[in-house]
């Protein structure tokens, strides 16, 4: 079992930044891959970024690459999603997951367990 708890959501300007945290506990955290998706008012949740194991691989979905960082710190059990330049498309409830099996995909169903998410708002 694994649970997941983000924080870090809010209100930001267009252009302005904002850090996702997402901490994990229960499995060991180094153990497993980690993910960031989305979900936008009536769209379907969509894939962000992932991270593997180590943190040494990372993948971002097109529109947020060059924008957003994704990181890991393996002796605090968690995962950060920085967002810089934020967009009002880039508004949706973001939420973390974990990949225990370690695919590293895009997929939703290849992610095993999800927090609870957290909102994101970006005014333009």
């Amino acid at each position: 079992q694994v649970q997941l708890v983000e924080s870090g959501g809010g209100l930001v300007q267009a252009g302005g930044s904002l850090r996702l945290s997402c901490a994990a506990s229960g499995r060991t955290f180094s153990s497993y891959a980690m993910g960031w998706f989305r979900q936008a008012p009536g769209k379907e949740r969509e894939f962000v970024a992932r991270i593997s194991r180590a943190g040494l691989r990372t993948y971002y979905v097109d529109s947020v690459n060059g924008r957003f960082t994704i990181s890991r710190d393996n002796a605090e059990n968690t995962v950060y999603l920085q967002m810089n330049s934020l967009k009002p498309e880039d508004t949706a409830i973001y939420y973390c997951a974990a990949d225990l099996t370690n695919v590293q995909s895009k997929v939703i169903a290849d992610y095993e367990y999800w927090g609870q998410g957290t909102q994101v708002t970006v005014s333009s």
